[in-house]
């Protein structure tokens, strides 16, 4: 499936400030995950699936 950027309901995380900085966004589709980087919102993205993103968030939770 082939979502435009313009599409998708895009969210920071609520740990994420307004000052900048590092910040990744997340659209998630039922089949797919989208990342992009808040400062370039048409610059690439990385998508994953459903299954990949929550291995990557348990993985990223036990650091």
């Amino acid at each position: 499936m082939n979502v435009e950027a313009s599409q998708l309901a895009w969210f920071k995380s609520s740990y994420s400030g307004n000052e900048g900085g590092e910040c990744i966004e997340i659209a998630a589709t039922p089949s797919t995950i989208h990342i992009r980087d808040s400062k370039d919102q048409n610059g690439p993205q990385l998508t994953t699936t459903p299954t990949s993103w929550t291995a990557f968030l348990a993985l990223a939770a036990t650091l």
